[in-house]
């Protein structure tokens, strides 16, 4: 397990004031946009344009933290373990579409990466007043759902919801990994959290409308640790997915497309290769690429670290498929 200056004990806990005073500073005034709603409509876009451009530059701070995140989330993945997101409201639900996603395409099971959003599903759509101010739901959803080999994200703008204050403190009483993603520097929750991720995007155009650079960063950070967790789990392969589910038509037609951008083969090939692999995109491309059956592919898998790139390197074969000045030049593929 990476190690964490400061990292809090199992025991650590914070209370969440109730009047949420001193306000955090996703609920300040923007002195920039006061005079907002008498400029013109272009102005107005032009002004909110202006304040998403602070986003990037929020989430590239935490990117070294990020990459300890990640890291930690494969290795204890390859273990058994899972990823749970907690939040409320707009964080929450920018949670649930990011976990969602990952299912068609990175062909990822339901149970990998797992969103809690207070007040459930029917929070997606309508506000349920109070579920964000439950601390003890949090704690009872990680008791019935988290184990010590998981790692617990919580996600809260404001860094001061009570649900994901009781989220992080059950999941490090019970062992699990912890991280925090606010855009509050002064967040109690940070107490909490093994890896805080502060995106410092200060006051919104629109004072406490958290659903604007707030979720915005939690977004990128959200998207950019899901990826990049894929990777290390062996779910692309070059900057391809190769685990993509083939749910309608059009990912199957992207199956075969992705096959042979990957490998440089005919569509026949790839459509026999993958008729041959059960579908299984991955298994087809080291058959293409290692010129073996099946059978010995799946052998390569299982002496490989589980990637594409492994189980080719357990045959002895080393892919020539680069991208060289922005162009794919395509490896020789093998016909078994």
């Amino acid at each position: 397990m990476t190690v964490y200056p400061d990292e809090p004990s199992a025991a650590a806990a914070v209370d969440i004031p109730a009047d949420l005073a001193p306000l955090p500073p996703t609920e300040a005034r923007n002195p920039r946009t006061v005079d907002i709603d008498a400029l013109p409509t272009l102005g107005v876009l032009r002004l909110l344009n202006a304040e998403d451009e602070i986003v990037p530059g929020a989430v590239r701070a935490v990117l070294g933290t990020l990459a300890l995140v990640v890291d930690e989330a494969a290795g204890r993945v390859r273990r058994g373990g899972r990823v749970h997101y907690f939040g409320a409201g707009s964080s929450g639900r920018i949670a649930v579409l990011d976990a969602a996603e990952l299912i068609p395409t990175f062909g990822m099971t339901d149970d990998m990466v797992l969103a809690h959003l207070a007040g459930g599903e029917g929070a997606m759509t309508h506000a349920i007043e109070g579920a964000e101010d439950d601390t003890a739901r949090g704690e009872l959803e990680v008791s019935e759902s988290v184990g010590p080999l998981d790692v617990v994200i919580g996600l809260s703008a404001s860094g001061r919801t009570p649900y994901v204050a009781g989220a992080l403190s059950a999941a490090s009483a019970l062992g699990a990994f912890t991280a925090v993603v606010t855009c509050d520097p002064g967040s109690p929750l940070i107490e909490l959290s093994a890896a805080p991720l502060v995106a410092e995007t200060g006051p919104e155009a629109i004072a406490g409308s958290t659903r604007m650079k707030a979720t915005t960063a939690m977004k990128l950070i959200l998207n950019s640790f899901s990826t990049a967790l894929m990777i290390r789990l062996g779910r692309t392969y070059s900057n391809l997915m190769i685990d993509v589910s083939a749910s309608n038509s059009k990912l199957r037609g992207r199956k075969v497309r992705i096959l042979r951008e990957a490998c440089g083969a005919p569509e026949d090939a790839c459509e026999e290769a993958l008729a041959a692999a059960d579908g299984d995109l991955r298994l087809a491309l080291v058959m293409l690429v290692g010129g073996v059956d099946a059978r010995s592919a799946r052998d390569a898998f299982d002496r490989g670290d589980g990637s594409v790139r492994g189980a080719l390197s357990a045959l002895g074969v080393t892919p020539d498929g680069v991208l060289q000045f922005g162009k794919v030049i395509p490896v020789l593929y093998i016909v078994p």
